[in-house]
Protein backbone atom coordinates (compact mmCIF):
# COMPACT_ATOMS: atom_id res chain seq x y z
CA UNK A 1 0.00 0.00 0.00
CA UNK A 2 1.31 3.24 -0.93
CA UNK A 3 1.81 5.79 1.99
CA UNK A 4 1.69 9.74 1.93
CA UNK A 5 2.24 12.26 4.36
CA UNK A 6 -0.26 13.86 3.51
CA UNK A 7 -3.00 13.21 0.43
CA UNK A 8 -5.00 16.39 -0.65
CA UNK A 9 -8.46 15.24 -2.23
CA UNK A 10 -9.44 17.39 -5.23
CA UNK A 11 -6.96 19.12 -7.01
CA UNK A 12 -9.23 22.26 -7.96
CA UNK A 13 -9.19 25.85 -6.21
CA UNK A 14 -8.86 24.69 -2.44
CA UNK A 15 -6.94 21.89 -2.78
CA UNK A 16 -3.85 23.43 -5.07
CA UNK A 17 -3.66 26.59 -2.59
CA UNK A 18 -3.26 24.29 0.37
CA UNK A 19 -0.53 21.53 -2.05
CA UNK A 20 0.81 24.79 -3.07
CA UNK A 21 0.80 26.32 0.52
CA UNK A 22 2.62 23.04 2.10
CA UNK A 23 5.36 22.31 -0.57
CA UNK A 24 6.46 25.96 -0.39
CA UNK A 25 7.71 25.64 3.07
CA UNK A 26 10.92 25.63 3.79
CA UNK A 27 10.43 21.86 5.20
CA UNK A 28 7.79 20.80 3.42
CA UNK A 29 5.90 17.83 4.24
CA UNK A 30 5.86 14.79 1.12
CA UNK A 31 2.41 15.74 -0.75
CA UNK A 32 0.24 13.77 -2.97
CA UNK A 33 -2.97 14.81 -4.44
CA UNK A 34 -5.94 13.12 -6.13
CA UNK A 35 -7.31 14.45 -9.27
CA UNK A 36 -8.56 12.86 -12.35
CA UNK A 37 -8.92 16.04 -14.27
CA UNK A 38 -6.27 17.17 -17.00
CA UNK A 39 -7.78 20.52 -16.78
CA UNK A 40 -8.36 23.28 -14.63
CA UNK A 41 -10.64 26.04 -14.71
CA UNK A 42 -10.67 29.62 -13.45
CA UNK A 43 -14.64 29.84 -12.97
CA UNK A 44 -15.34 33.09 -12.05
CA UNK A 45 -14.76 34.57 -15.54
CA UNK A 46 -17.78 32.54 -16.89
CA UNK A 47 -19.89 34.98 -15.99
CA UNK A 48 -18.24 37.59 -18.52
CA UNK A 49 -17.82 34.67 -20.88
CA UNK A 50 -21.61 34.06 -21.22
CA UNK A 51 -21.91 37.73 -21.64
CA UNK A 52 -20.15 38.34 -24.26
CA UNK A 53 -16.69 39.68 -22.91
CA UNK A 54 -14.49 36.68 -23.32
CA UNK A 55 -14.16 33.71 -24.86
CA UNK A 56 -14.38 30.78 -22.85
CA UNK A 57 -10.94 29.69 -23.88
CA UNK A 58 -8.82 31.68 -21.20
CA UNK A 59 -10.48 29.46 -18.42
CA UNK A 60 -9.07 26.66 -19.25
CA UNK A 61 -5.38 25.64 -18.49
CA UNK A 62 -3.74 22.25 -18.22
CA UNK A 63 -3.72 20.65 -14.63
CA UNK A 64 -0.09 19.85 -14.56
CA UNK A 65 0.94 23.19 -14.84
CA UNK A 66 -0.69 23.84 -11.36
CA UNK A 67 0.51 20.38 -9.71
CA UNK A 68 3.11 22.12 -6.99
CA UNK A 69 6.84 21.07 -7.31
CA UNK A 70 8.29 18.10 -5.60
CA UNK A 71 3.99 16.80 -5.18
CA UNK A 72 2.54 13.66 -6.41
CA UNK A 73 -0.13 13.67 -8.60
CA UNK A 74 -2.53 10.58 -8.46
CA UNK A 75 -4.51 11.30 -11.79
CA UNK A 76 -8.17 9.01 -9.96
CA UNK A 77 -11.23 9.40 -8.22
CA UNK A 78 -11.41 8.81 -4.94
CA UNK A 79 -14.39 5.97 -4.57
CA UNK A 80 -13.97 5.86 -0.34
CA UNK A 81 -12.37 6.95 2.74
CA UNK A 82 -11.61 4.70 5.65
CA UNK A 83 -10.77 7.22 8.24
CA UNK A 84 -10.45 5.00 11.36
CA UNK A 85 -7.78 3.36 9.00
CA UNK A 86 -6.53 6.29 7.75
CA UNK A 87 -6.97 5.22 4.05
CA UNK A 88 -7.99 6.20 1.06
CA UNK A 89 -9.53 4.02 -1.92
CA UNK A 90 -9.45 5.86 -5.53
CA UNK A 91 -11.74 4.10 -8.21
CA UNK A 92 -9.17 1.70 -9.89
CA UNK A 93 -9.03 -0.04 -6.31
CA UNK A 94 -5.84 1.11 -5.24
CA UNK A 95 -5.61 1.88 -1.14
CA UNK A 96 -3.65 5.14 -0.08
CA UNK A 97 -2.76 5.42 3.25
CA UNK A 98 -1.85 8.89 4.95
CA UNK A 99 -0.58 10.36 8.36
CA UNK A 100 -2.85 13.09 7.03
CA UNK A 101 -5.76 14.27 5.06
CA UNK A 102 -7.23 17.16 3.50
CA UNK A 103 -10.29 17.02 1.61
CA UNK A 104 -10.77 19.92 -0.84
CA UNK A 105 -13.07 17.97 -3.40
CA UNK A 106 -15.55 20.94 -4.23
CA UNK A 107 -19.36 20.60 -5.07
CA UNK A 108 -21.79 18.50 -7.46
CA UNK A 109 -23.42 20.06 -9.97
CA UNK A 110 -26.48 17.90 -10.13
CA UNK A 111 -28.00 18.13 -13.46
CA UNK A 112 -30.44 15.71 -13.11
CA UNK A 113 -32.52 17.31 -10.51
CA UNK A 114 -34.56 19.43 -13.10
CA UNK A 115 -36.12 17.05 -15.68
CA UNK A 116 -35.85 18.79 -18.59
CA UNK A 117 -32.67 20.54 -18.46
CA UNK A 118 -29.44 17.82 -18.65
CA UNK A 119 -30.68 17.32 -22.47
CA UNK A 120 -31.88 20.62 -23.70
CA UNK A 121 -28.90 23.05 -21.66
CA UNK A 122 -26.64 22.71 -25.37
CA UNK A 123 -29.20 22.15 -27.62
CA UNK A 124 -30.10 25.23 -30.16
CA UNK A 125 -33.35 26.28 -30.16
CA UNK A 126 -34.25 25.46 -26.61
CA UNK A 127 -33.62 28.64 -25.40
CA UNK A 128 -32.12 27.04 -22.31
CA UNK A 129 -28.91 27.94 -21.08
CA UNK A 130 -26.50 27.72 -18.07
CA UNK A 131 -22.76 29.84 -16.65
CA UNK A 132 -22.11 26.59 -14.53
CA UNK A 133 -19.76 24.76 -17.14
CA UNK A 134 -17.41 25.14 -19.23
CA UNK A 135 -18.75 23.11 -22.01
CA UNK A 136 -22.66 25.03 -21.66
CA UNK A 137 -21.34 28.88 -20.92
CA UNK A 138 -20.80 29.68 -24.78
CA UNK A 139 -24.45 29.22 -25.02
CA UNK A 140 -25.51 32.09 -22.88
CA UNK A 141 -24.14 34.51 -24.98
CA UNK A 142 -25.12 32.51 -28.07
CA UNK A 143 -29.09 32.42 -26.26
CA UNK A 144 -28.55 36.41 -25.16
CA UNK A 145 -27.54 37.50 -28.66
CA UNK A 146 -30.54 36.15 -30.19
CA UNK A 147 -32.90 37.19 -27.64
CA UNK A 148 -35.40 40.03 -29.72
CA UNK A 149 -38.57 39.75 -27.30
CA UNK A 150 -40.62 37.74 -24.93
CA UNK A 151 -39.44 36.86 -21.38
CA UNK A 152 -35.79 35.54 -20.13
CA UNK A 153 -35.87 34.05 -16.45
CA UNK A 154 -32.54 33.60 -14.29
CA UNK A 155 -33.50 31.31 -11.53
CA UNK A 156 -31.51 30.44 -8.43
CA UNK A 157 -31.86 26.82 -6.37
CA UNK A 158 -33.01 26.15 -2.65
CA UNK A 159 -29.91 24.53 -2.32
CA UNK A 160 -25.81 25.54 -1.49
CA UNK A 161 -24.38 27.56 -4.92
CA UNK A 162 -20.45 28.22 -5.76
CA UNK A 163 -21.09 31.95 -5.57
CA UNK A 164 -24.18 32.65 -4.22
CA UNK A 165 -24.41 35.85 -5.81
CA UNK A 166 -23.78 34.15 -10.08
CA UNK A 167 -27.50 33.79 -10.78
CA UNK A 168 -28.33 37.44 -10.80
CA UNK A 169 -24.89 38.37 -12.23
CA UNK A 170 -25.77 37.61 -15.47
CA UNK A 171 -28.86 38.78 -15.82
CA UNK A 172 -27.37 42.35 -14.45
CA UNK A 173 -25.37 41.80 -17.75
CA UNK A 174 -28.30 40.51 -19.72
CA UNK A 175 -30.28 43.86 -18.50
CA UNK A 176 -27.09 45.90 -20.04
CA UNK A 177 -27.33 44.28 -22.88
CA UNK A 178 -30.92 44.18 -23.47
CA UNK A 179 -30.71 48.40 -23.27
CA UNK A 180 -27.91 49.44 -25.08
CA UNK A 181 -29.26 47.42 -27.75
CA UNK A 182 -32.94 49.00 -27.49
CA UNK A 183 -34.27 45.82 -26.85
CA UNK A 184 -35.29 46.57 -22.96
CA UNK A 185 -38.50 47.27 -23.55
CA UNK A 186 -39.75 44.70 -25.70
CA UNK A 187 -37.97 41.31 -23.12
CA UNK A 188 -39.29 41.14 -19.80
CA UNK A 189 -36.34 39.95 -17.25
CA UNK A 190 -37.86 37.75 -14.27
CA UNK A 191 -35.09 36.98 -11.47
CA UNK A 192 -37.03 33.33 -10.28
CA UNK A 193 -35.21 32.70 -6.60
CA UNK A 194 -35.88 30.34 -4.25
CA UNK A 195 -34.16 32.81 -2.04
CA UNK A 196 -35.72 35.64 -0.03
CA UNK A 197 -33.84 38.71 -1.42
CA UNK A 198 -31.34 40.16 -3.15
CA UNK A 199 -28.52 39.26 -1.15
CA UNK A 200 -28.06 38.30 2.13
CA UNK A 201 -25.96 41.11 3.38
CA UNK A 202 -28.19 44.07 4.28
CA UNK A 203 -25.45 46.31 2.93
CA UNK A 204 -25.06 45.12 -0.63
CA UNK A 205 -28.52 44.22 -0.86
CA UNK A 206 -29.69 47.98 -0.74
CA UNK A 207 -27.84 48.58 -3.46
CA UNK A 208 -29.32 45.56 -5.51
CA UNK A 209 -32.53 46.48 -4.81
CA UNK A 210 -32.01 49.70 -6.60
CA UNK A 211 -30.55 48.13 -9.64
CA UNK A 212 -33.07 46.07 -9.76
CA UNK A 213 -35.85 48.29 -9.92
CA UNK A 214 -34.08 50.49 -12.22
CA UNK A 215 -33.69 47.97 -14.89
CA UNK A 216 -37.67 47.04 -14.51
CA UNK A 217 -36.84 43.13 -12.84
CA UNK A 218 -39.65 41.37 -12.45
CA UNK A 219 -38.65 39.72 -8.85
CA UNK A 220 -40.54 36.11 -7.78
CA UNK A 221 -38.73 35.27 -4.27
CA UNK A 222 -39.26 32.03 -2.87
CA UNK A 223 -39.54 30.06 -6.57
CA UNK A 224 -37.24 27.18 -6.85
CA UNK A 225 -37.52 25.63 -10.06
CA UNK A 226 -37.96 22.01 -10.49
CA UNK A 227 -39.03 21.24 -14.47
CA UNK A 228 -38.78 22.84 -17.63
CA UNK A 229 -40.42 21.62 -20.52
CA UNK A 230 -37.83 23.19 -23.42
CA UNK A 231 -40.12 21.88 -26.53
CA UNK A 232 -43.00 24.32 -25.39
CA UNK A 233 -40.76 27.09 -23.48
CA UNK A 234 -42.77 26.74 -20.39
CA UNK A 235 -40.87 26.34 -16.85
CA UNK A 236 -41.97 25.07 -13.69
CA UNK A 237 -41.57 26.60 -10.36
CA UNK A 238 -42.23 25.36 -6.68
CA UNK A 239 -44.00 28.44 -4.38
CA UNK A 240 -41.54 27.50 -1.43
CA UNK A 241 -44.01 29.16 0.75
CA UNK A 242 -47.47 27.14 -0.22
CA UNK A 243 -46.12 24.15 -2.20
CA UNK A 244 -48.32 25.57 -5.44
CA UNK A 245 -46.82 24.89 -8.33
CA UNK A 246 -46.64 27.98 -10.93
CA UNK A 247 -45.25 27.18 -14.44
CA UNK A 248 -43.63 30.30 -16.93
CA UNK A 249 -43.70 30.74 -20.62
CA UNK A 250 -39.62 32.03 -21.47
CA UNK A 251 -37.78 32.84 -24.46
CA UNK A 252 -34.68 32.57 -23.06
CA UNK A 253 -34.27 31.09 -19.73
CA UNK A 254 -30.34 30.79 -17.46
CA UNK A 255 -30.51 27.73 -15.42
CA UNK A 256 -28.43 27.78 -11.97
CA UNK A 257 -28.40 23.91 -11.30
CA UNK A 258 -29.04 22.66 -7.93
CA UNK A 259 -25.68 21.48 -6.45
CA UNK A 260 -24.74 19.31 -3.31
CA UNK A 261 -21.69 17.63 -1.85
CA UNK A 262 -20.64 14.90 -3.81
CA UNK A 263 -21.83 11.95 -3.97
CA UNK A 264 -18.39 9.89 -2.61
CA UNK A 265 -18.31 12.64 0.31
CA UNK A 266 -22.00 12.60 0.97
CA UNK A 267 -22.26 9.16 2.58
CA UNK A 268 -18.62 8.49 4.28
CA UNK A 269 -17.65 8.81 7.93
CA UNK A 270 -16.39 12.02 7.82
CA UNK A 271 -19.74 13.83 6.41
CA UNK A 272 -22.12 15.59 8.63
CA UNK A 273 -26.10 14.92 8.42
CA UNK A 274 -26.02 17.30 5.49
CA UNK A 275 -23.64 15.44 3.52
CA UNK A 276 -20.84 18.31 3.86
CA UNK A 277 -17.33 17.32 5.87
CA UNK A 278 -18.27 18.10 8.91
CA UNK A 279 -15.23 20.80 9.99
CA UNK A 280 -14.93 23.36 12.99
CA UNK A 281 -15.78 27.13 11.62
CA UNK A 282 -12.66 28.22 12.84
CA UNK A 283 -9.61 25.66 12.78
CA UNK A 284 -11.00 23.77 9.37
CA UNK A 285 -10.27 20.68 11.31
CA UNK A 286 -12.64 17.30 11.00
CA UNK A 287 -15.50 17.63 14.01
CA UNK A 288 -14.69 12.98 14.01
CA UNK A 289 -11.07 12.80 13.32
CA UNK A 290 -7.94 14.68 14.58
CA UNK A 291 -6.17 14.52 11.11
CA UNK A 292 -8.02 15.37 8.67
CA UNK A 293 -8.91 18.91 7.81
CA UNK A 294 -11.18 19.85 5.20
CA UNK A 295 -11.94 23.96 3.24
CA UNK A 296 -13.85 24.99 0.00
CA UNK A 297 -17.20 24.10 -1.56
CA UNK A 298 -17.38 20.52 0.37
CA UNK A 299 -17.11 21.33 3.55
CA UNK A 300 -19.79 22.64 5.95
CA UNK A 301 -18.40 26.28 7.00
CA UNK A 302 -21.66 28.39 7.11
CA UNK A 303 -20.13 31.31 4.29
CA UNK A 304 -20.34 31.46 0.82
CA UNK A 305 -18.77 29.15 -1.50
CA UNK A 306 -16.36 31.18 -3.67
CA UNK A 307 -12.95 30.91 -4.77
CA UNK A 308 -12.20 34.30 -2.05
CA UNK A 309 -13.29 32.71 0.67
CA UNK A 310 -10.70 29.59 -0.02
CA UNK A 311 -7.84 32.35 -0.26
CA UNK A 312 -8.26 32.96 3.38
CA UNK A 313 -9.24 29.43 4.57
CA UNK A 314 -6.14 27.92 2.81
CA UNK A 315 -3.68 29.97 5.04
CA UNK A 316 -5.70 29.26 8.43
CA UNK A 317 -5.64 25.45 7.25
CA UNK A 318 -2.14 25.07 6.67
CA UNK A 319 -0.87 26.83 9.89
CA UNK A 320 -3.22 24.64 11.89
CA UNK A 321 -2.38 21.70 9.73
CA UNK A 322 1.63 22.23 10.31
CA UNK A 323 0.79 22.43 14.58
CA UNK A 324 -1.03 19.51 14.34
CA UNK A 325 1.99 17.59 12.82
CA UNK A 326 4.22 18.99 15.41
CA UNK A 327 1.67 18.08 18.31
CA UNK A 328 1.15 21.42 18.80
CA UNK A 329 -1.98 23.80 19.83
CA UNK A 330 -3.94 24.99 16.33
CA UNK A 331 -3.46 28.88 16.46
CA UNK A 332 -4.97 30.32 13.48
CA UNK A 333 -8.78 30.94 13.29
CA UNK A 334 -10.70 31.68 9.86
CA UNK A 335 -13.37 34.20 10.36
CA UNK A 336 -15.73 33.38 7.30
CA UNK A 337 -14.66 36.10 4.86
CA UNK A 338 -15.59 35.75 1.78
CA UNK A 339 -16.53 38.15 -1.38
CA UNK A 340 -18.78 37.78 -3.81
CA UNK A 341 -17.91 40.94 -7.10
CA UNK A 342 -20.99 41.41 -7.93
CA UNK A 343 -20.77 42.47 -11.80
CA UNK A 344 -24.16 44.70 -12.50
CA UNK A 345 -23.43 45.59 -15.98
CA UNK A 346 -20.85 45.79 -18.30
CA UNK A 347 -17.91 47.80 -16.76
CA UNK A 348 -20.01 48.32 -13.04
CA UNK A 349 -19.82 46.16 -10.05
CA UNK A 350 -20.04 45.96 -6.52
CA UNK A 351 -17.77 44.46 -4.42
CA UNK A 352 -19.32 42.64 -1.47
CA UNK A 353 -17.07 41.03 1.11
CA UNK A 354 -18.04 40.06 4.65
CA UNK A 355 -17.70 37.59 7.35
CA UNK A 356 -19.67 35.27 9.43
CA UNK A 357 -21.76 37.69 10.77
CA UNK A 358 -22.48 38.79 7.72
CA UNK A 359 -20.33 42.27 8.74
CA UNK A 360 -18.86 44.01 5.48
CA UNK A 361 -15.00 43.39 5.89
CA UNK A 362 -13.84 45.83 3.05
CA UNK A 363 -10.31 45.57 1.47
CA UNK A 364 -10.82 49.51 -0.35
CA UNK A 365 -11.25 53.10 1.40
CA UNK A 366 -14.20 53.54 -0.19
CA UNK A 367 -18.35 52.22 0.09
CA UNK A 368 -17.63 49.41 -2.10
CA UNK A 369 -21.48 48.98 -2.29
CA UNK A 370 -21.65 50.76 -4.86
CA UNK A 371 -21.24 50.27 -8.89
CA UNK A 372 -17.32 51.04 -9.80
CA UNK A 373 -15.55 50.45 -13.01
CA UNK A 374 -12.18 50.10 -10.82
CA UNK A 375 -13.89 47.07 -9.14
CA UNK A 376 -15.08 45.52 -12.30
CA UNK A 377 -11.76 45.73 -13.88
CA UNK A 378 -10.60 44.28 -10.77
CA UNK A 379 -12.81 41.36 -11.58
CA UNK A 380 -12.33 40.99 -15.06
CA UNK A 381 -8.86 41.77 -15.70
CA UNK A 382 -6.44 41.54 -12.00
CA UNK A 383 -8.32 38.78 -10.14
CA UNK A 384 -7.45 36.03 -12.92
CA UNK A 385 -3.76 36.83 -12.94
CA UNK A 386 -3.70 36.97 -8.96
CA UNK A 387 -5.63 33.36 -9.18
CA UNK A 388 -3.17 31.83 -11.91
CA UNK A 389 0.32 33.43 -10.77
CA UNK A 390 -0.40 33.93 -7.00
CA UNK A 391 -2.93 32.13 -5.19
CA UNK A 392 -2.66 28.51 -7.05
CA UNK A 393 1.29 29.22 -6.41
CA UNK A 394 0.71 28.94 -2.92
CA UNK A 395 1.57 33.14 -2.93
CA UNK A 396 -0.29 34.80 -0.02
CA UNK A 397 -2.55 38.10 -0.46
Amino acid sequence: MAHHQVIVVGGGTAGLAVAALLRNQENPPEVAIIEPSDKHYYQPIWTLVGGGVFDRSISEKNEEDFIPEGATWIRDYVESFDPANNTVTTRDGTTYSYDYLVVAAGIQINWDLIPGLKESVMKPGTGVCSNYSYDTVSYTWENLKNLKSGRAIFTQPNTPIKCGGAPQKIMHLTCHYLQKNNRDKDVEVVFASAGGGMFAVEKYKKSLDKIVKRNGVNTKFGHNLVALDPENKKATFEVLASGEKVEMEYDMIHVTPPMGPPDFIKNSPLAADTGWISVDKFTLQSTKFDNVFSLGDCSNLPTSKTGAAIRKQAPTLVANLNAAMANKPLPAAYDGYTSCPLVTGYGRLILAEFDYNKQPMESFPFDQSQERYSMYALKAYALPNLYWHGMLKGRKF
